[in-house]
């Protein structure tokens, strides 16, 4: 399945296919900030398992690499799936999601529904 454009809470968003390129490292994350950049989207929403484990390892800094490609370009990322069993794993990892939950550049969500939510409240 291809990757969509899609307008989410007025909102030009691409969204990864769940079977899509993973992202695995910094070059990835470059690909997929320019293939939103060339579809006009202001968000990628990406499935979890479109991440490798390293993402999710804060010390291997592939997270922070991943997050500062998407700020440098002014794009928002949003993970979505379910993540609990990496939380669960590293108290690190819950404070970078906690964090990252409270801005406006990253949103590690449940849902599709749950980010057209948001997204809303950003709007309003």
């Amino acid at each position: 399945m291809a990757d969509t454009i899609e307008e989410l809470a007025g909102t030009c968003v691409l969204v990864r296919s769940g079977d899509g390129t993973p992202v695995r490292d910094e070059r990835d994350a470059t690909d997929l900030v320019g293939e939103g950049m060339y579809r006009g989207a202001e968000w990628v929403v990406l499935p979890a398992e479109c991440l490798s484990e390293d993402f999710f390892r804060l010390r291997t800094r592939l997270a922070g690499a991943v997050v500062q490609k998407f700020a440098n370009y002014r794009m928002g990322l949003a993970v979505i799936g379910d993540i609990a069993h990496h939380i669960d794993a590293s108290d690190s990892l819950r404070d970078f999601v906690r964090e990252s939950n409270r801005g406006t550049q990253l949103w590690f969500l449940s849902d599709t529904e749950a980010f057209r939510t948001r997204l809303a409240g950003l709007r309003a």
